[in-house]
């Protein structure tokens, strides 16, 4: 049984299950600076448990490739008063922090949230994995080259998917070795990885079993979509349905997303399907 510890409660992900995402950083490639005050952060946020998330993913840094830099306490500014405005609002929400840096993910924990959310899977701050170890909560890793800034020019691979099969396991070995029992992975579409490449991750996700680990995916209106379809992120929801009930199909657990209840359909009716097999 895949079930992760979030605040003492246990979430079975052996169903798979939606992640919201709530961005608060005016650069976001979809919905930067869409939500910039009390009013509007606590209707998405409600709309997307209302619409089934088990998680909201809330970041204060854009991790698109090229994003602005910005330092540790602008983060923390930006994304503490979020954190504590939802739990209190919502005080059995589900808060997952979307962060590389471990006094951002200490802090957003001491504040309420229940999980963190790592692109870099410890490797962009050395206090990482041991901070998550001592507050003992979920962490997804996820595969990624360089940074934010650099990612786009690390996209030269030998054999794509055995090495990022080799990244993850020794990143969940070093995660394991500190004491970080609940761990999800996830192999980074997007991440340091061309449009190409994005596809045949896609289609070889099933190999990550063998990490056995519950598995995220998050390709919500990214490029991989827009650039085949030749549109642009706001039409790009059809597309990333179809690619999600793929992912699903490939043994995803978590979806990660900007529209709930588009994902949420996906998961009932993947549901449906296999319950009649």
């Amino acid at each position: 049984m895949r079930s992760i510890n979030c605040k003492g409660k246990l979430i079975d992900l052996n169903t798979p299950k939606v992640m919201g995402i709530l961005n608060i950083t005016p650069d976001s490639f979809y919905d930067g600076g869409s939500y910039k005050n009390e009013q509007d952060i606590l209707k998405q946020a409600e709309k997307m448990l209302a619409d089934g998330a088990t998680f909201i993913d809330v970041g204060a840094y854009s991790s698109r490739p090229g994003a602005k830099d910005i330092s540790v306490d602008e983060e923390c500014s930006r994304l503490i008063p979020v954190v504590e405005l939802l739990v209190k609002t919502f005080p059995d929400i589900l808060l997952s922090i979307d962060s590389f840096r471990a006094k951002v993910a200490s802090e957003a924990v001491s504040a309420g949230a229940a999980l963190v959310n790592d692109i870099s899977a410890g490797l962009l701050d050395e206090q990482m994995l041991q901070t998550v170890s001592e507050l003992q909560v979920p962490y997804i890793l996820m595969h990624m080259r360089g940074t934010p800034q650099t990612m786009k020019t690390r996209t030269q691979y030998e054999d794509l998917i055995q090495e990022v099969i080799l990244y993850l396991s020794e990143r969940v070995a070093a995660a394991r070795a500190l004491g970080i029992n609940d761990i999800v992975v996830d192999p980074g579409l997007g991440f340091a990885k061309t449009v190409s490449q994005n596809f045949e991750l896609l289609n070889a996700t099933n190999q990550f079993q063998i990490l056995d680990l519950p598995m995220l995916i998050g390709l919500s209106r990214k490029s991989m979509i827009t650039k085949i379809l030749d549109i642009d992120a706001q039409s790009a929801l059809n597309g990333t349905t179809v690619l999600n009930t793929i992912a699903l199909q490939k043994g995803a657990s978590i979806l990660r997303v900007h529209d709930v209840k588009e994902a949420m359909e996906a998961v009932k009716l993947y549901e449906a399907l296999i319950a009649s097999v």
